[in-house]
């Protein structure tokens, strides 16, 4: 089995830190889901459970990073870290003043920079799509959520 080259290590476990988001060194059954999206799959609800039923080696109902890494080793690619940087670096553009959340400003400013101004209805509409805790603010994990379910329906456009 071929082992991750350092620098992909830290990226997972980059990703790993972002989607824990309670700060205790696992992920939940939501967190997981969370993640494995934001890698561009879409796995079923049943399909989570029994990778987490799966993945979970020392049977506490949540994930460390340790058993991420055993589990997706064998089908790491880079491919799939890259995607990922390259999904932070659109957040980054459109969070424009570095806080890690995109507010509706930020994001009618950006959407009209990239020449697709929003009128108010479409910029509310996609703020409530994306907002799925409904603090006002999209996070990274609801962006990265939103466009793993489908960035050209969400956005209008492609994503490459």
């Amino acid at each position: 089995m071929a082992k991750l080259q350092s620098d992909q290590l830290k990226q997972l476990r980059d990703i790993f830190i972002r989607f824990d988001m309670d700060r205790d060194g696992s992920l939940t059954q939501l967190e997981l889901a969370a993640l494995l999206r934001s890698l561009g799959l879409k796995p079923t609800g049943n399909q989570i459970h029994d990778l987490l039923a799966n993945m979970d080696a020392n049977g506490n109902g949540t994930i460390e990073f340790e058993e991420l890494v055993e589990a997706i080793l064998p089908d790491m690619n880079e491919q799939i870290l890259i995607n990922q940087e390259q999904l932070l670096e659109v957040f980054r553009s459109f969070d424009r003043d570095g806080n890690g959340f995109i507010t509706a400003a930020e994001f009618a400013g950006q959407m009209a920079k990239m020449g697709h101004p929003l009128t108010y209805k479409e910029l509310t509409e996609m703020m409530r799509n994306a907002d799925t805790n409904g603090d006002g603010v999209i996070s990274f994990n609801e962006f990265a959520n939103i466009l793993g379910k489908s960035a050209s329906d969400f956005l209008g456009l492609t994503v490459s």
